[in-house]
């Protein structure tokens, strides 16, 4: 058991570079292509240490906003002010080219040859490696022989071993598998520094961040001080309430004409949703269901992260992480629309 929690310190506590007050000051950024508005004079100051989650339709400049601040494309106008003390990595979806004649292990120790802990303490770019599920002897591999996940994979060990203080994730979770993203989970929550991610896995954006960006189309971005489920908790209240002014103000028309409307019984939007019994009964069963399903999938978490687990058991946790993931999604939906 003290193997394992030192093993899980080691991997969470990498010390991220000093980060000082300033950060970033995103001032009156505008940028559009043609006619397509991506943001209209957006204004925001990153707080120390904030992880901002960035969501949003595909096409409403989410990417673009990154790769602006990354120097990468320049705004129409506005400006990025970027702190003295601030050190990017970049996880891009564009990805790494690398050189296909070199072993994993050099393209890291291209990067750093290890990376601070604290305390004295380092971790040696072998070690950063095998925490991210590369044995010693995959790391003597080409990088010509790797899968496309496991260059992912790779790619993100270059990005975090660069040991920055501000991290920008541009869907990383459309390319990394199960194990990877738990993995890279527990790192930035125990990140001591800025992050900056765009996804769409709400699951994912819940354990990560919990506020959010949200690019609305149009050049707007509403500032939502919340995580991803209750931004769509709200969204979704916002939309039936607005339903419901439109059919209040047809109604009004209505009979200012003298048009005689039906009444649908309705419950009063002041109250809470009153759930038939089954409908209760489901509730409650949803409940201790995600709640099984969350405890499950944090052992083979702990199990995965003590370093310990065969090759065959890796595999089939991988496989049931699969699962846990997608019944979680559905079973969440579900309490949520019983919630409403």
């Amino acid at each position: 058991m003290a193997g394992k929690r030192k093993e899980e310190q080691v991997r969470l506590n990498v010390k991220a570079a000093y980060l000082g007050s300033k950060i970033v000051e995103a001032t009156y950024v505008s940028k559009a292509y043609g006619d397509l508005v991506l943001l209209d004079q957006f204004y925001y100051n990153m707080a120390r240490y904030e992880k901002v989650g960035i969501v949003g339709r595909n096409g409403t400049g989410k990417s673009t906003f990154l790769r602006m601040l990354m120097g990468e494309e320049q705004p129409d106008s506005g400006r990025f002010d970027i702190g003295e003390t601030v050190s990017f990595a970049y996880y891009s979806q564009a990805g790494l080219a690398f050189n296909e004649q070199m072993k994993v292990i050099d393209v890291v120790r291209d990067v750093a040859e290890e990376i601070s802990l604290g305390d004295g303490k380092k971790l040696s770019a072998s070690q950063f490696l095998q925490h991210f599920l590369f044995t010693p002897e995959t790391q003597h591999n080409y990088v010509h022989k790797l899968s496309g996940g496991e260059k992912r994979r790779l790619y993100l060990c270059t990005v975090l071993m660069r040991n920055p203080n501000f991290l920008v994730l541009d869907e990383p979770t459309n390319d990394l598998d199960i194990l990877t993203l738990n993995i890279l989970e527990d790192y930035l929550k125990h990140f001591k520094g800025c992050v900056l991610v765009v996804s769409h896995d709400r699951y994912f954006m819940d354990k990560i961040v919990d506020h959010l960006l949200v690019f609305e189309g149009a050049g707007k971005v509403r500032d939502f001080p919340g995580n991803y489920t209750q931004y769509r908790h709200w969204r979704d209240k916002q939309e039936d309430d607005a339903r419901k002014q439109k059919d209040a103000t047809k109604e009004t028309r209505k009979a200012k004409q003298g048009i005689p409307s039906i009444v649908q019984p309705e419950a009063s939007p002041d109250k809470p949703k009153k759930l038939s019994y089954k409908e209760q009964r489901e509730l409650e069963a949803l409940e201790a269901a995600i709640e099984a399903l969350e405890t499950e999938k944090a052992a083979i978490e702990t199990a995965l992260s003590s370093g310990t687990c065969p090759g065959n058991e890796i595999e089939q946790h991988a496989k049931r992480l699969s699962v846990l993931a997608v019944e979680l999604e559905e079973k969440s939906d579900r309490w949520l629309s019983l919630q409403l």
